[in-house]
C-alpha cells in the first residue's frame, strides 16, 4: 500500500529532475543565499522591532499557533512590508488549514516509521539476543529510512505551502507536478542547499536560547514569532526567485 503514496513523488521527480530540471536549473543560479538571509533579516526586524503591541500579539499568536501559521501564510503571499496581524478569524482559520496539509504531507513518513521502527520493536519482543539484534538492525534501518522520507517529503512541502498561500486552494498545495516543476527552475542542488541553511540557523538560534537556564523557554517564546517570520520571508524569496509555475 505504502508504493502508491509514494508513485506521484517517484513519477514527479523523475519527470521534473531528470527530464527537464537540467535545463530549467539555470533559473536558480542566479540565487543569492547571502542576500536572501539579509533580506529575511532586515524583513523580520522590521515587523516586530519597535512595534511592541505586534510583538505582544504575535507572541500571544505563538502560544495559540494556528494563528502565527496563518500570519506565515501572509509572508509566504509576498506582502512586504511585513503586515499587520488584523484579521484574526481569517489568520485562525487558513493556519488550521495549512495544519492540515502539514498533517496531510506527514502521512508518508509516519507509515514508514511504523512500518519499519515498530516491526523491529516487534522483533526484539522474544527478548532473545538474536532477536534483540534483529529488532536494534531493523529500527536503525527504520530510522534512517524515515528521515530520508521526512526530508524528501520537507522539500515538496515547503513549496507546497507557498502555492497554497499564493492561490488560496489547499489542493495547489498537493500539485506535485507544478510543485516540482518550480524546483527544477531554482535548481534542486540550489534549492536543497538553500533550505539546510535556513534550518542550521533556526536550529543555532533556538537551540541556544533552549539551553539558558530558567529563562530559556521564556525567551524561546519572545524570538518564536520573528524567527518564523525570518524562515517564512526566506522560502518566498526562495519561491520567487524564478517565475511562478502554473
Amino acid at each position: 500500500m505504502t508504493r502508491f503514496l509514494f508513485l506521484p513523488f517517484i513519477e514527479g521527480f523523475w519527470r521534473y529532475y531528470y527530464i527537464e530540471g537540467q535545463k530549467e536549473s539555470r533559473y536558480g543560479e542566479n540565487m543569492d543565499i547571502g542576500k536572501a538571509l539579509n533580506d529575511s533579516l532586515e524583513y523580520a526586524k522590521d515587523a516586530v522591532w519597535e512595534k511592541w503591541v505586534r510583538w505582544l500579539l504575535l507572541i500571544i499568536s505563538a502560544i495559540i499557533f494556528p494563528l502565527l501559521l496563518g500570519y506565515e501564510l501572509e509572508v509566504y503571499r509576498g506582502k512586504k512590508p511585513a503586515p499587520e496581524p488584523t484579521d484574526w478569524v481569517k489568520l485562525f482559520i487558513e493556519g488550521i488549514m495549512l495544519l492540515i496539509i502539514g498533517i496531510i504531507y506527514l502521512i508518508p513518513v509516519i507509515i514508514v516509521a511504523l512500518i519499519f521502527i515498530g516491526s523491529g520493536v516487534l522483533l526484539a519482543t522474544p527478548m532473545s539476543p538474536g532477536a534483540i539484534m534483529a529488532g536494534i538492525g531493523t529500527i536503525a534501518v527504520g530510522v534512517i529510512l524515515t528521515l530520508i522520507v521526512a526530508f524528501i517529503v520537507a522539500l515538496i512541502a515547503t513549496m507546497g505551502f507557498v502555492r497554497f498561500a499564493r492561490t488560496g486552494k489547499m489542493g495547489e498545495a498537493f500539485n506535485f507536478n507544478a510543485i516540482l516543476a518550480h524546483i527544477g527552475k531554482i535548481g534542486w542542488g540550489s534549492y536543497i542547499i538553500a533550505l539546510i541553511v535556513v534550518c542550521i540557523v533556526a536550529i543555532i538560534i533556538g537551540g541556544i536560547l533552549s539551553i539558558i537556564p530558567v529563562i530559556g523557554w521564556l525567551l524561546v517564546l519572545i524570538v518564536d514569532p520573528p524567527l518564523a517570520i525570518f524562515v517564512a520571508r526566506y522560502i518566498t524569496l526562495i519561491y520567487d526567485s524564478v517565475p511562478a509555475t502554473p
